[in-house]
């Protein structure tokens, strides 16, 4: 792994499962969102291990953004991190293009199961650029968490989309592509978040069995 590329853990350290997450292209390991959901499957019992691929980490270390790292480079940091934290048993996922990327890797990987917060299954306004061609024929138990609303790949949209049958797709009312909902709706981002979390939990406690 390269230098800059450090992993930071949540939850107990002989945890029986470990999954890894990656932030998404514009915030970092350390967001709001990603830390609600590190630190929530951390005091469940896991082992949640975060990290930043090399253009977030740069831009830590010398206060400069950068634009995302090219698709081989996002892919070589997801297959080093796995191979850090060993395949077997592990669960990989993450926000949006964090999450798009272990689905790329995810069977080549070998891994346990793969969890992504909010999919970008299209870019915004573009329906037709779809990113679902891997998702088709994955192997990999998957879970993917997303707002009904989400503009990267809407309710609407998505139940269009033939995926296969690893995969279980689970709505968040009325959420956005960080599952917030309009205050219309009578939810709150805290009742997405929290009902993600128990998605997550019994989604990685059925691996857990098996």
């Amino acid at each position: 792994m390269p230098p800059d590329c450090e992993l930071l853990i949540d939850g107990p350290g002989n945890a029986a499962t470990t999954i890894a997450l990656a932030h998404g292209a514009g915030a970092a390991m350390d967001s709001p969102f990603m830390e609600f959901f590190a630190k929530g499957l951390g005091r469940l019992g896991l082992r949640v291990a975060r990290f930043e691929f090399p253009y977030m980490a740069s831009k830590r270390a010398t206060g400069k953004a950068q634009p995302p790292d090219r698709e081989p480079v996002l892919r070589s940091t997801w297959l080093r991190v796995i191979e850090l934290l060993g395949a077997k048993g592990l669960t990989i996922g993450g926000k949006s293009m964090g999450g798009r990327i272990a689905s790329l890797v995810a069977d080549e990987a070998g891994i346990a199961g793969l969890v992504c917060l909010g999919y970008p299954f299209h870019p915004v306004g573009k329906l037709y650029q779809l990113r679902v061609e891997h998702l088709q024929a994955i192997k990999t138990p998957t879970l993917i968490l997303q707002g009904e609303r989400d503009p990267f790949g809407s309710r609407e949209e998505v139940g269009t989309y033939k995926l296969s049958r690893a995969i279980k797709v689970r709505w968040l009312e009325d959420g956005d592509h960080s599952f917030k909902p309009r205050k219309s709706s009578g939810r709150t981002e805290d009742h997405n978040w929290t009902k993600a979390l128990g998605e997550i939990d019994g989604f990685l406690g059925k691996r857990r069995e098996r």
